[in-house]
Parts: C-alpha cells; structure tokens; sequence
C-alpha cells in the first residue's frame, strides 16, 4: 500500500462572496494511499461533504489542487467518463431507482461500458460478493433498507472503481444494518483492495476503519491511524469537554477521583491529547 491514489494541496472552496461568504474547506493537505480504509469525521458543517465532492469530482475548487489517481481534476477533458471509471459513490439514502430490480440497478453503471451479457454476468456476481445472490430480482420496496444500502454498494462498484466515497452510509439505517453494511466496506477493503473513504460524524462508524482525519471549520485538525479502539475511545475522551476540564484541572470535574486516579488520568488524557 505504497501508490499514492489521492492528494489535496491547498485546497479551499468558498461559497458566496464578501460578508456572506462561507469557507467550507480552507487550505485542506490531505494524501491517501491505494488501499487505505479512511473516515473523515467531524460535525456538520467541518466541510468533510464538501471534501468528498471534490474528490469525487462532483464540484470544483476555489482555488488548490486535487489530485486522484494521477488525475488532477482541475483538467479533466470528460468529468462523467473519470467518474464512471475512477469513483464509486454510496450515499446516505441508497437512490435506486424504484422501478428497476436489485440486478437492474447494479447494471445502471456499466450501461455504454459493457455488453447487455457481460453486464447481467457481473451485476450477479457483485449481488453475490455483498451477500444479495438470492435477491437479484427483487425490486427496492421489496428489500430492508440494509439490503438496499449493500445494492448500493455494489452499483458502486460496478466499473471497478479505484476509490469508493461513502457519506454517512449508515445513517439511515438501524444499528445491526449499520455494522453490517460497516463490515461489509471493510471486508471488500480487505479481499478486493479498494481504497475507501467514508465520510462522517458517527464516531462508531469511524472506528471502523484504519485512518481517522478529522475536520474542523473547513481544516483538518488530526489524522492518525487507529491501532486500539480502546485507545480511540480514551482519544476521544481527551477532546472532549470532560476530557478537557481534566486536563485544565477543573475541580468540578476531579472531585470525584482519588488523588491516584486523578493522576493517572491526567497523565495518559495528555499523551493522547498530545498524539492526536
């Protein structure tokens, strides 16, 4: 996992224009390798959507470059032929069109691209490879929305995509559906090789993958990679508002722990402050 798939430099978009301006990326670096399983978190309005546009050449920069699979996107002569061939997308809501079956739907993609045998052969075997083989004809009303989500997945996988973008994938779905549709992104990482991208606030979701870049007013605030969900959590637990009164020696916070405990805590919510 050496090949450098995307890469960012100084990338900055900015809506409007003078006192209503609004700067949802600003001066964002950020490079990520074939393979790599990544979540760029952080609340609503960081610019983690806006990010993933970009890189999905759904949208265009203010100014920086993007570049994705040796591709700088400023100068791409077809935009839908990149995204046909390069990027995948899942989104929150699964968008299949309702009137196609779970086969049907997986072939959108391929249409101009394969012949109508080939497209039927490999929309099977991408139902298969998420677990849907024995629901190829069912329409989406006729799926639970854990089933349509993994249709998604494979229509976006439908064209071999180098990079696969997921904005919030799991957000409409139940907390089984969410870990299932969770350990099947990380599964086809692992077995297939795809560099995956999810974007989110959710941090359940983000422990899932192998890289956490978090974002904060348009900028990235920490990347690291995620050895120890236990770790994780204790991260976490150092940025927030608790973690925080601890390491500031809120006396309201500590009152509650022994000398020894108080300590203790301290000392490894500052390593992990300082590590994050």
């Amino acid at each position: 996992m050496t090949d450098e798939l995307i890469r960012t430099v100084n990338l900055t978009k900015i809506y409007g224009a003078g006192e209503v301006a609004v700067r949802a990326l600003d001066g964002v670096n950020l490079t990520v390798a074939a393979g790599e399983f990544l979540a760029v978190m952080g609340p609503s309005g960081c610019g983690k959507s806006t990010l993933l546009n970009l890189l999905g050449a759904l949208d265009r920069p203010t100014s920086g470059e993007v570049w994705v699979a040796g591709e700088n996107l400023a100068r791409l002569k077809n935009v839908d032929a990149f995204r046909a061939k390069t990027v995948g997308f899942v989104f929150q809501l699964h968008n299949l069109l309702p009137t196609l079956t779970a086969l049907e739907n997986v072939e959108v993609p391929m249409q101009g691209h394969l012949s109508a045998s080939k497209r039927r052969m490999r929309a099977r075997e991408l139902l298969a490879l998420v677990g849907l083989a024995d629901r190829d004809a069912a329409l989406p009303n006729q799926l639970s929305g854990g089933q349509r989500q993994r249709v998604a997945v494979a229509r976006a996988l439908a064209n071999s995509p180098a990079l696969l973008l997921a904005d919030e994938p799991t957000g409409s779905l139940d907390s089984q559906s969410g870990e299932e549709i969770l350990a099947l992104l990380a599964g086809l990482n692992r077995t297939q090789g795809t560099t995956i991208l999810i974007v989110t606030h959710d941090r359940r979701v983000a422990q899932a993958t192998q890289r956490i870049v978090r974002m904060s007013d348009g900028r990235i605030i920490s990347d690291h990679r995620l050895d120890d969900p236990l770790e994780e959590d204790l991260r976490t637990l150092a940025n927030s508002r608790l973690g925080q009164a601890i390491l500031e020696h809120n006396g309201v916070a500590l009152k509650h722990l022994c000398p020894d405990e108080r300590i203790a805590l301290q000392r490894l919510l500052e390593r992990l402050a300082d590590r994050g």
